[in-house]
């Protein structure tokens, strides 16, 4: 066996992005050892991609938003698929955590009487996002980052967790190693709390960064975690689409938010269209350009613009104009907001551009941007309890994207920012508490000989295969069968393909030694890239009704007995195991507000 370093803890942090250092803060606060790992550099997190805003209802643009507001609105986008006390805990407290961000130091858009400015968002009723410009998600990080800094947690940058350590049911630390040096480290901690983000590398085009390989998820599953909702996978509607080399980066919903106009070739405003209206939102949007025009001028606050439906929605309508040969000179549609003018859009959008500015040579303020569908977000995740944040297995917690429950079928775009800090916290008490009372556990060294092995396979098999040629083979599989519209035969033809990479993957060759080596490092990110989508594309196959981010070509509608259930995958030895549970049901405090 290797030799390995060996540190401990009382709590262990894996992940650096706002869940894990809320996580980490608490910790702290209540004078526990921490340590935060992170993959890449710390301020580097996909907590920035978040660019439009944090959702709270602190009602501050003279519309009557309310925690209950908030609640309806998320359990609707979500499908009724969300855990209705989980979206309670985190309506109710998404106001708190935002003004004690500010506490911080978070410096936010101001109103004209001082208070903090909220915009627009798709699914949101009223003005619930309080922004920084569209660079929200980077100044939510760096004031957390600094919070958490001061309280002096250990910090393990560039070093990547590959297996979680368990001491028979439960949690007791993990194995990881510098992805400098290449040396193996031991964590041993009484509680760990998973805030590894969400996955989206194993689709060809898609707003995650190369860290997003699923191995919080992976980990969890193969640890004997349940994971939840994992066939939710956030098509996020505007993503760049020219010049090809940047497909896929993230176009803020505050664009839209902004007053931003989506149409296709014709020119035509498309959203108007009745078949991209669902039935439930008849009556809360604009249905001409006067009373979209009216909103935008706060003369009619209750007929907002089409384009603000929620994601999933949008996304879909524009994958059928483009389908439907509509689509813009490069493949997409066009989103405009040349009409806010130049000073407005430099103002109020100052990322988005500078991003077209200097990746596409394009001046959004004189010519729109084209648009289309990118992944995202994941709404799935490991299960988890709503007060504490705990998983199925003791002693592990999960927080913010990699934790499933919140946002149901679909995310409501500035839900994931008040979700990493409500849930971030309670992550990080909940463990604590744990930790005070529980001893350190007991690390069985075979399943360290067992990681080691398994990383060192590649850098000693005599041949076997290149990992970067099985990932680009998964994405091409993901993208073509997987993405918006699924189908059984799709579906079935990308599982056939996973199964047999999964195989090819069990012999990866790559040359060189562990210092340094993005080949060496690919070849354990593969194998958790692979077994999450094989739970995604398991998950799809299973639900036969098309809800939120699930959109099925052969099972169009949504299916009642399907809303009453929530798929979860568990490992039962070495297969995936889909099962169902009953989404848990509403209070009846709750249902009034619904029903309302």
């Amino acid at each position: 066996m290797e030799n390995y370093q060996t540190l401990q803890f009382d709590v262990l942090v894996i992940g650096a992005g706002g869940a894990g250092l809320r996580a980490a803060i608490s910790v702290r606060e209540k004078g526990l050892s921490c340590a935060v790992v992170t993959k890449s550099l710390l301020g580097k997190a996909h907590t920035v991609m978040a660019e439009g805003g944090a959702a709270a209802a602190l009602g501050n643009m003279n519309e009557p938003d309310s925690w209950e507001v908030h609640f309806k609105d998320t359990m609707l986008g979500g499908r009724f698929l969300n855990n209705p006390e989980t979206v309670e805990i985190f309506a109710k407290e998404a106001p708190e955590r935002v003004i004690e961000l500010e506490t911080y130091g978070a410096v936010f858009d101001r109103t004209p009487e001082g208070k903090i400015a909220q915009r627009p968002f798709g699914g949101h009723t009223y003005r619930r996002l309080n922004h920084v410009g569209d660079r929200t998600g980077l100044e939510l990080i760096r004031t957390v980052q600094d919070k958490a800094v001061s309280l002096h947690p250990t910090i393990l940058m560039e070093t990547t967790v590959t297996r979680l350590l368990k001491d028979g049911d439960r949690v007791v630390g993990a194995f990881g190693y510098n992805r400098l040096t290449g040396d193996f480290v031991v964590i041993k901690a009484k509680a760990v709390i998973l805030a590894t983000g969400g996955w989206g590398r194993m689709f060809k085009f898609t707003s995650n960064s190369w860290e997003s390989t699923g191995d919080g998820a992976s980990m969890a599953f193969e640890a004997g975690a349940k994971l939840m909702d994992m066939e939710m996978v956030q098509f996020h509607p505007t993503g760049m689409i020219w010049p090809p080399g940047v497909r896929g980066i993230l176009v803020t919903e505050g664009v839209r938010g902004e007053g931003g106009i989506l149409r296709n070739s014709l020119g035509e405003r498309f959203m108007f269209k009745d078949e991209y209206m669902p039935a439930h939102y008849k009556g809360k949007y604009a249905t001409t350009e006067k009373e979209a025009h009216d909103w935008l001028e706060d003369k009619n606050k209750n007929r907002r613009p089409p384009e603000l439906l929620p994601r999933d929605e949008v996304a879909r309508s524009i994958y059928k104009e483009v389908q439907a040969g509509r689509g813009s000179e490069h493949g997409g549609v066009y989103l405009d907001v040349t009409h806010r003018g130049a000073a407005y859009i430099k103002r109020k959008l100052p990322s988005m551009y500078e991003q077209f500015h200097a990746l596409g040579n394009i001046d959004i303020t004189k010519e729109p941007m084209e648009v289309f569908p990118t992944i995202h977000y994941t709404m799935g995740g490991v299960w988890t309890e709503p007060k504490t944040a705990a998983t199925s297995l003791t002693g592990l917690y999960a927080a913010g994207e990699s934790a499933a429950g919140l946002h149901g079928a679909n995310r409501l775009g500035g839900n994931s920012l008040t979700d990493i800090l409500v849930f971030g916290k309670r992550a990080g008490d909940a463990a604590v508490e744990f930790a005070k009372d529980a001893g350190w556990g007991n690390i069985d060294e075979d399943q360290i000989k067992e990681e080691q092995a398994l990383l060192l396979l590649p850098l000693t098999a005599a041949k076997g295969e290149n990992p970067f040629t099985i990932g680009s083979e998964l994405q091409e599989t993901m993208q073509e069968n997987a993405f918006i519209a699924r189908t059984e035969e799709g579906l079935t033809t990308c599982l056939d393909k996973i199964m047999e990479l999964q195989t090819r993957a069990t012999t990866l060759k790559v040359p060189g030694d562990r210092k340094y080596n993005p080949g060496w490092q690919t070849a354990r990110d593969i194998q958790f890239t692979l077994k999450v989508s094989e739970v995604i594309v398991r998950c799809a196959l299973e639900r036969k009704e098309s809800r939120g981010a699930q959109w099925r070509l052969d099972y169009t509608g949504l299916d009642e007995e399907w809303g009453n259930k929530n798929l979860v995958a568990i490992k039962d030895g070495d297969q995936v195991k889909i099962t169902t549970q009953p989404v848990p049901e509403m209070a009846d405090h709750l249902k009034k507000i619904v029903e309302g």
